[in-house]
């Protein structure tokens, strides 16, 4: 079974910036034509999606997307989440999941369509 593993969380302070980063453990699971999404989960919250990447396609949540920016690189098969200007309430575990048969080329930010997963990294945002 296919694992994502993310990389690149931990403490930032406010207006502060953070790049998170998505790999495969196994390197024969490319992630350059699959959909890619980073999702985030607060302890008593629904897990909700915050951006996802298939090919050239991205998508961004709406009160999120000015200070996010998501991308790839093809060669070291990973798929990189930028966040810029964090606030508090950005602090969460967020975690990348891989939807390996993605419609017409595009992603969404629905859970139940992703089939894999990765465990989680923290993210704190705090002074």
């Amino acid at each position: 079974q296919v694992q994502l593993v993310e990389s690149g969380g931990g403490w930032v302070q406010p207006g502060g910036s953070l790049r998170l980063s998505c790999t495969a453990s196994d390197s024969a699971f490319t992630l350059e034509n699959i959909g890619v999404a980073w999702f985030r989960q607060a302890p008593g919250k629904e897990r909700e999606g915050v951006s996802c990447i298939c090919k050239d396609y991205t998508y961004y949540e709406n009160s999120v997307m000015s200070r996010l920016t998501i991308s790839r690189d093809n060669a070291k098969n990973t798929i990189f989440l930028q966040m810029s200007n964090m606030k508090p309430e950005d602090t969460t575990i967020y975690y990348c999941a891989a939807d390996p048969d993605p419609m017409f080329g595009t992603c969404d930010l629905e859970a139940h369509d992703y089939d894999y997963w990765g465990s989680g990294i923290q993210v704190t945002v705090s002074s």
